[in-house]
């Protein structure tokens, strides 16, 4: 039988099995009203653990039997009446310490006075965890509320349209036996929503994971990237702090792949993944993506597929049908293993985000990736210059730099130029050294990016080149090369990005240096944008980011709640719950796989049972 025809038989007939209806426990108490029959005794790590009390079940026995004939038959079992409920004669009964609530279950069924019998069920208060600011995570309960930090148009949405986690944590909040490897950008393992939910490492790995950046085990994220997206999977919850993942216990592996930047290789990528397989991750974030296919990493997906691991990655942020033609593929998600979901992103409404990719054969779900509140790696702050300033407050050598207006796409905006006149008239001198640099103050910062647009055309043989030194004043003495050369970028101007982080003082200087020769010139060069985006690492920071590399973790949040909800899933188990688990979408119809968004309450209820369990439809 398929998974998609056994629930649509559970969900649509009177479940006649008391094991089954554990699982569906959304619906328990309906289906009790309805018929409550002698039943094959729950079994198996699928259930929940909790689910019923240990030690009783309630019996209920045929008309015109007395209390002394009800008592007898209940001690002939070995065991003892806890109290008469009074109601239709059914009995609280205490089983003995040696057997089971299974076994009790089975022995009362085959009684012939025993009209029903069922375990005493657990009911708890809807699970709504009482974290800080639960009310702005609309991921998890879309009331239509704004987010008060969202940036992201719409910034309100439909009631209902969320992934359904409340209904989930009334049966399992805690996925600790499952661990998740995050690859990214490090996680702020200090970060006060991680506390306790972070991989133990032991001696090898104390830090709960490993840098393949800088090739120690110190997996701090310089970038935030991957705090924020470990936060989504597994922020405590019901700490009275900040916000929640889709588990409120977890074990996040923080395995750092991406820098200060937010850029890493196919080396650092491979590394992690092999590191998490071999180190018993079942379920890995992705959150990354490119356009070409990279047979390292393609084997490397498929060595965690014969390690049993679900591999769960973003579609893209690029707006593509990425089947559309081969240069709209985006990786890994244009890879083809079994074990490999890809999330396309959605908005408060369910619509598409504007910014998503995605495709009919090679994007599966959605998930929420809009105005998305989690857990920070530090104080984010930016420093710009427009140099709106001029050159007064940029120190030159050699002359050459003017401040002017730079048309980038069409908007002028104020530049460094050189000549003063680029790019619409004349060029740079011959034998030139012009330099113009600028001191920052950098102090207490863990991390820097520097930023800029630039406009060049340099001919061969000159150079434009960038440096800084910590040291304040001119960075081309003594100082370290970010980038140089010759070359054009057609006149437009493109955006460069390079880690600061070594230059971290107070007096960080950084420079632009036109060198020529004695023969031939070009046009020169602009720069645009200019600005220094640092990061203070503390524990208690929170932001709001968008993207499908926030979509992507609430799908692996959810892989993880179902290897835990039942240990006997295996990774073809656990991807076919998301999928078909899921909830249709307009949005999404033709333009994934499944055109269902992930639903965690029908993907535990999709759940397999566990093996030997045999229920009876009628």
């Amino acid at each position: 039988m398929s998974h998609d025809h056994q629930r649509s038989e559970t969900l649509n007939k009177p479940l006649r099995s008391i094991a089954l209806a554990v699982l569906f426990g959304a619906v328990l108490t309906l289906l009790y009203q309805v018929a409550a029959v002698p039943a094959a005794a729950p079994a198996g790590p699928a259930f929940a653990p909790g689910s019923y009390v240990a030690g009783e079940v309630l019996v209920k026995f045929k008309p015109g039997h007395s209390a002394s004939a009800r008592a007898s038959a209940i001690a002939s079992q070995g065991h003892a009446v806890l109290s008469d409920l009074k109601q239709g004669g059914w009995l609280q009964v205490k089983i003995d310490a040696s057997q089971s609530v299974d076994q009790a279950l089975a022995a009362y069924q085959g009684h012939p006075d025993v009209e029903f019998v069922q375990p005493n069920y657990i009911y708890r208060a809807a699970a709504l965890p009482n974290d800080a600011q639960f009310g702005q995570l609309w991921a998890f309960r879309n009331t239509g509320q704004p987010i008060a930090s969202g940036t992201y148009v719409p910034n309100s949405g439909t009631a209902g349209a969320d992934i359904n986690a409340v209904k989930a944590w009334d049966h399992l909040t805690d996925c600790s036996s499952v661990v998740v490897a995050v690859i990214d950008s490090g996680v702020n393992y200090n970060q006060e929503d991680f506390a306790g939910n972070m991989w133990d490492g032991g001696v090898n790995f104390p830090n709960h994971g490993f840098d393949f950046v800088d090739n120690d085990n110190n997996p701090m994220d310089l970038h935030g990237h991957g705090t924020h997206v470990a936060g989504i999977i597994g922020a405590a919850g019901n700490n009275t702090t900040g916000t929640t993942g889709v588990c409120w216990r977890a074990r996040i592996m923080a395995v750092r792949a991406l820098d200060a930047m937010g850029s890493g290789t196919t080396t650092t990528i491979v590394q992690g993944i092999d590191f998490a397989v071999t180190h018993g991750a079942k379920v890995i974030n992705l959150s990354v993506e490119a356009g070409t296919f990279d047979p390292f990493f393609n084997d490397a997906v498929t060595r965690a597929q014969n390690g049993d691991v679900v591999v769960v990655a973003a579609a893209g942020n690029s707006g593509f049908d990425t089947d559309a033609v081969i240069a709209n593929a985006t990786y890994p998600c244009n890879f083809t293993q079994p074990n490999l979901v890809c999330v396309a992103a959605l908005d408060q409404n369910y619509a598409l985000a504007n910014f998503s990719n995605w495709g009919a054969t090679s994007v599966d779900v959605g998930a929420p990736g809009t105005n998305i509140v989690s857990t920070g790696a530090g104080a984010e702050a930016t420093i710009t210059d427009n140099f709106g300033g001029g050159i007064l407050n940029w120190p030159t050598s050699g002359g050459g730099w003017a401040y002017g207006t730079a048309v980038v796409s069409g908007f002028p905006t104020h530049g460094l130029l050189n000549p003063a006149t680029f790019p619409l008239s004349g060029n740079y001198l011959n034998n030139a050294d012009n330099r113009v640099f600028k001191t920052f103050d950098l102090s207490g910062k863990s991390a820097a990016t520097l930023s800029f647009s630039a406009n060049v055309d340099v001919l061969l043989g000159d150079s434009l080149n960038v440096n800084y030194r910590t040291v304040a004043g001119d960075p081309f003495v003594g100082g370290v090369q970010l980038i140089g050369g010759s070359g054009s970028t057609g006149l437009t101007y493109v955006p460069f990005s390079f880690d600061l982080t070594p230059c971290i003082s107070a007096t960080c200087s950084v420079g632009f240096q036109l060198f020529s020769s004695p023969t031939g010139t070009a046009r020169g060069a602009g720069i645009a944008f200019f600005s220094i985006k640092t990061l203070q690492l503390n524990n208690t920071s929170y932001k709001t980011a968008n993207g499908t590399s926030m979509a992507t973790p609430m799908v692996a949040g959810l892989a993880a709640m179902l290897r835990a909800y039942n240990p006997q899933f295996t990774y073809a188990d656990t991807v076919g719950a998301l999928k078909n688990g899921g909830r249709s979408v307009p949005a999404l119809a033709g333009k994934t796989t499944t055109g269902r968004a992930i639903d965690a309450m029908s993907s535990l209820a999709y759940i397999n049972p566990p093996a030997g369990l045999t229920a009876t439809v009628q």
